[in-house]
């Protein structure tokens, strides 16, 4: 590991190698609109510091150049995310929440953020509210996890009645699953920063990766508090 707080790589990036300490988790990587050559070094050095290594919003195309650089590199088609390396110990549980099939990607993204911050996941997909009985049939497994992420598009009431049935954090993530109405995820995002269920919060729209990662922050000070008692 680095003892400096950051190193350039070529005239494209200033790497910060002192994130994991400050904040628990090393830099992350935005990777939608980077070159493949780009991809790769950054990819290297933060593996070189970290041993471990995070990518959203990739394409095949970047996973197959990095993985030509580091083999271990794994590719996560729904969350379009690329992963070098594994947490060393998971604890507690966050649940993953998405309202329908086509919101997998972003609730993908949120899962696989948690799980690299170390957090065990479970995935509780399909239970939107259009047929309420499918959430309630699995609310009692889902009132187990320390932290909550409710992804949904549409009308975005997921996060509400979710709330309204828990007593641990939710954390809405809207997207952009709709029609025309839908404003690409805009009428989804206002529902949930107007959600009546104390206890919920919201992210962007699409932002898996920021729930994800509040959601694994969320558990871990459960779970630390649990090993002080």
């Amino acid at each position: 590991m680095s003892d400096k707080a950051y190193e350039t790589v070529g005239d494209f990036a200033c790497l910060d190698l002192d994130r994991k300490r400050r904040t628990g988790f090393p830099e992350v990587v935005f990777c939608q609109g980077k070159k493949l050559d780009h991809c790769v070094e950054i990819f290297k050095k933060l593996y070189e510091n970290n041993g471990l290594v995070l990518g959203t919003r990739a394409s095949e195309e970047q996973y197959e150049a990095v993985k030509a650089a580091l083999p271990d590199a794994v590719w996560h088609e729904h969350a379009r995310c690329i992963t070098v390396g594994e947490p060393e110990k998971l604890v507690g549980k966050v649940a993953i929440c998405s309202a329908g099939t086509t919101d997998i990607p972003v609730a993908d993204e949120a899962a696989v953020t948690a799980w690299m911050c170390g957090a065990n996941v479970e995935k509780f997909y399909d239970v939107g509210v259009a047929g309420l009985h499918r959430l309630l049939d699995r609310i009692d497994e889902i009132r187990q996890a320390n932290a909550i992420v409710a992804v949904a598009g549409m009308e975005g009431a997921l996060c509400t009645v979710i709330g309204g049935l828990v007593t641990v954090p939710v954390i809405a993530v809207p997207t952009s699953v709709g029609y025309g109405a839908n404003f690409e995820g805009l009428s989804a995002l206002l529902a949930m920063i107007n959600s009546c269920a104390a206890g919920t919060s919201i992210v962007n729209i699409d932002n898996g990766f920021g729930a994800g990662y509040s959601a694994a922050q969320i558990n871990a000070m459960v779970e630390g508090g649990k090993d002080e008692r």
